[in-house]
């Protein structure tokens, strides 16, 4: 199915498109920048590397430090991370919506897959 793939460009600052709202679903989900990581086939460092652009990105903290536990602590959203994510996948809904006729005009025209592949072969 053809869809739309959304980034959106913050004043020349940065960017949040899927790659990083899916990393913030994955620390929510396993409350761990590594777990995360790990999750979506990056390292640590990348993964701790884009969470440190995200807070740099926003006045407010997307992702904040747990202390304590029997494991030491871990990560977690903060509220407007949480809110961060509700707005893009909005945006992202919203937007599929409005070109869904069009993407289908799009994804009719498209070649069968086997055909791709044996022309590549």
């Amino acid at each position: 199915m053809a869809r739309l793939w959304l980034r959106v460009q913050l004043d020349g600052a940065g960017a949040l498109g899927p790659g990083k709202i899916e990393l913030l679903e994955a620390i929510d989900r396993t409350g761990s920048i590594s777990a995360a990581g790990r999750d979506l086939g990056m390292s640590y460092r990348r993964a701790w590397l884009l969470v440190d652009e995200l807070n740099r990105l926003f006045r407010e903290k997307v992702v904040i430090a747990t202390m304590g536990g029997t494991r030491g602590g871990g990560t977690a959203l903060s509220d407007f991370g949480r809110d961060l994510i509700a707005q893009f996948r909005a945006i992202e809904d919203e937007a599929n919506q409005a070109v869904r006729r069009r993407l289908a005009v799009i994804e009719e025209a498209q070649a069968d897959a086997s055909v791709i592949t044996d022309a590549a072969s």
